[in-house]
């Protein structure tokens, strides 16, 4: 177990940690949430020894082993199941079956195992090492996002072990159902301390607001009472009949304090720009199909699909499969080999990918490159928006060329929610952001007076949008018109997919 008792920790004048204190006990799964900035990852880094702290303590027992999944990439082996048979423990290291089992169920197949580890993209390269991780067998796995490179099939399978893990772990991650479907306890950094409860997010928020609720009822019934105790001692202090009682009642006041108003933490909303559209349908594909060396056998093979006005439509299944590739053609960001895209001529698109992010001028600020984007957006507007994105205050004037990779994703989606649009293409959009922004943003995907193709792997978000699916599996596409939950039941996904 770890115990963190009365942790302090300062950023200049930010004050991050006051007294925080948070135990993990024996056997103990534990979702890590709080708004971006709160000190999630922080916290993880303090545990870990990689960031000091002001005061407090962090007790660790002697010879507990921690492992944490690792963002930076360094192979040494030549394949990857020699690659990830360097996480196995020692005494164990010919055990390469639960290598391969693992590696397996994060979508390698046995010829993946036996290619260099350096031939695979970044996101695959993440996955071996949450291989290696989780073949280590530690007493606690400390896991910052581990979804964020994996397929839908691939968070099953993750989500299944997880639930089968017999120790401890700690998790951040900003989907909620696979937090949910994992933990059986969740702690929130919220007003700079910690907060746990044996449950899900839903019950951690519940109380939460329950308690703040009857916080700010005692603190108004205080203050009525305080305000009633200053006018007598003002009214009655100077009389001497009187003085000794108005004195009493001054020293009650000082010796109870006064209960402060808590600070406001806003909610956030975002919402596209819908452009009205008269006509029934926006654009079809006819039997296009498409390569990237123009050549049999195709990635995307006579593919049709119409798109009418308020579809919902979600592109799902593995990775590499397509899904990216299938967005890009339907936005025009590629040409088919063969078949037609036709579009409405009237027709304004935003488009969210993951590549999209050179478009942004490095010289311009947060707040000025979405206002770019829209000529009736005013700053007060592109603050909110930026807000809504995690660049609350003074982070709205941040220069573009300073930012991560992940915090200029969130700027190009900050520049689609105020282009005014008919149609948009959205590619794992939720991707780099925090739990509370993506119920907002798939709030705001709702309730957009126009159409959405999205690629996500996020089944919460699936059940939440979708009305219709775009499906790669076992190497086919398919349309389904229905809900996702339909889909499972309707059809599912094939062995192979398993």
């Amino acid at each position: 177990m770890i115990k963190i008792s009365g942790l302090n920790k300062s950023f200049g004048s930010q004050v991050l940690f006051d007294d925080l204190s948070l135990s993990i006990n024996k056997g103990e799964k534990v979702g890590l949430v709080g708004r971006n900035g709160h000190g999630k990852s922080t916290l993880f880094q303090m545990i870990l020894g990689n960031v000091e702290y002001d005061s407090g303590t962090i007790s660790i027992p002697k010879n507990y082993r921690i492992g944490h999944l690792e963002q930076h990439l360094h192979f040494t082996k030549a394949t990857v199941l020699e690659e990830c048979s360097l996480g196995l423990p020692e005494g164990e290291e010919y055990n390469t079956w639960l290598v391969e089992k693992i590696l397996s169920g994060l979508g390698f197949s046995e010829n993946d195992m036996q290619r260099s580890p350096h031939e695979f993209s970044g996101g695959y390269q993440i996955r071996m090492n949450l291989a290696k991780l989780l073949v280590s067998e530690p007493d606690m796995l400390m896991l910052d996002e581990p979804t964020n490179y994996l397929d839908i099939i691939a968070i099953r399978w993750l989500e299944e072990f997880l639930r089968e893990w017999e120790n401890e772990f700690i998790l951040i991650t900003h989907d909620r159902s696979f937090m949910d479907a994992v933990v059986t306890h969740t702690a929130a950094i919220h007003r700079t301390k910690a907060r746990k409860v044996e449950g899900d997010t839903d019950k951690l928020y519940g109380q939460i607001n329950q308690e703040e609720e009857i916080y700010e009822k005692t603190r108004q019934n205080e203050a009525k009472k305080r305000r009633q105790e200053e006018i007598f001692i003002a009214r009655f202090k100077a009389k001497a009949s009187f003085a000794s009682r108005a004195q009493s009642r001054v020293k009650k006041l000082e010796k109870q304090g006064e209960m402060k108003a808590l600070d406001n933490i806003q909610d956030l909303e975002l919402y596209f720009n819908s452009a009205p559209f008269a006509a029934a349908q926006m654009m079809s594909a006819e039997e296009i199909s498409f390569s990237y060396d123009g050549k049999e056998p195709f990635l995307i093979d006579k593919f049709s699909l119409a798109v009418g006005k308020n579809d919902r439509i979600c592109i799902i299944g593995k990775n590499g499969k397509g899904k990216s590739t299938l967005l890009k053609l339907l936005c025009g960001e590629l040409k088919p080999v063969s078949g037609e895209i036709s579009k409405h001529p009237s027709l304004q698109e935003g488009y969210f990918g993951q590549t999209n992010k050179i478009d942004l001028n490095d010289n311009r600020t947060v707040s000025e490159e979405i206002r770019s984007a829209d000529k009736s957006c005013n700053e007060f507007k592109a603050r909110s928006i930026a807000g809504g994105l995690m660049f609350p205050g003074d982070n709205a004037l941040k220069k573009i060329k300073v930012l991560s990779g992940g915090e200029k994703s969130r700027v190009v989606l900050g520049k689609i929610l105020v282009t005014p649009s008919h149609l948009l293409f959205l590619d794992e959009p939720t991707n780099h952001l925090d739990m509370q922004s993506c119920d907002s943003l798939i709030e705001a995907i709702d309730n957009f007076d126009g159409s959405v193709i999205m690629v996500t792997h996020n089944e919460m978000h699936l059940r939440a949008v979708a009305t219709k699916l775009i499906v790669f599996d076992n190497n086919k596409i398919i349309t389904y018109s229905g809900t996702y939950d339909e889909f499972l039941s309707d059809v599912g996904w094939s062995d192979e997919g398993k």
